[in-house]
């Protein structure tokens, strides 16, 4: 079956689809990005390391674990999808906390270089971590720690606007009870 899996009939609807969540894409470029700033800037047996991977890693998993999920539990998938906005907000702090202790600044929103990785997102059919690369792998580590920051922000503001859009759906659509109640009653109105 393919990543968004399909129910033409019944009452679990259609799921998945998280590859073609923008959330879901930027997570995946966050995920890259910190595996390749972890081993640049850290020492490997430093458990910075492992933890800054794994909040990305969760970040981007959550997203894949609440979409799935969320055929049959719209709570679910909105919790999951909290989770990993958590996780990146958490790998934010990892990354502020580089730039501060290497007493490095911490760019403004309104930074040049925020304003140019902001842009490139917006302007570019599709991103891929190749998009940021330059910045990402850049030899300057305040330019490498903040444009991470600056993913990280964009990936939770598209979280944050995507749990918004969670909760309107299940107040118009209701949970698999209401679905399952329903599927019920026009079963048993069919065999009348």
């Amino acid at each position: 079956m393919s990543d968004k899996e399909k129910n033409t009939d019944g009452f679990i609807p259609d799921h998945g689809g998280y590859r073609n969540l923008f959330s879901y894409q930027k997570a995946e470029i966050i995920y890259d990005g910190t595996v390749y700033f972890t081993n640049r800037f850290f020492h490997k047996y430093d458990r910075t390391v492992s933890q800054m991977v794994q909040a990305a890693r969760s970040g981007k998993q959550n997203i894949v674990e609440g979409s799935m999920a969320s055929g049959t539990s719209k709570e679910m998938e909105i919790k999951l999808t909290n989770v990993a906005r958590a996780s990146l907000e958490e790998l934010l702090i990892d990354y502020e906390d580089f730039l501060r202790t290497k007493k490095l600044p911490i760019w403004h929103k309104d930074h040049r270089l925020v304003t140019r990785v902001r842009e490139l997102n917006r302007s570019t059919p599709d991103p891929t971590y190749e998009t940021f690369r330059k910045a990402i792998e850049h030899e300057d580590p305040e330019i490498c720690a903040n444009t991470m920051i600056t993913l990280i922000k964009i990936c939770t503001y598209l979280l944050k606007q995507q749990i918004k859009q969670l909760e309107t759906a299940f107040l118009k659509q209701g949970g698999i009870r209401e679905r399952m109640t329903k599927a019920r009653i026009k079963e048993r109105n069919k065999r009348r």
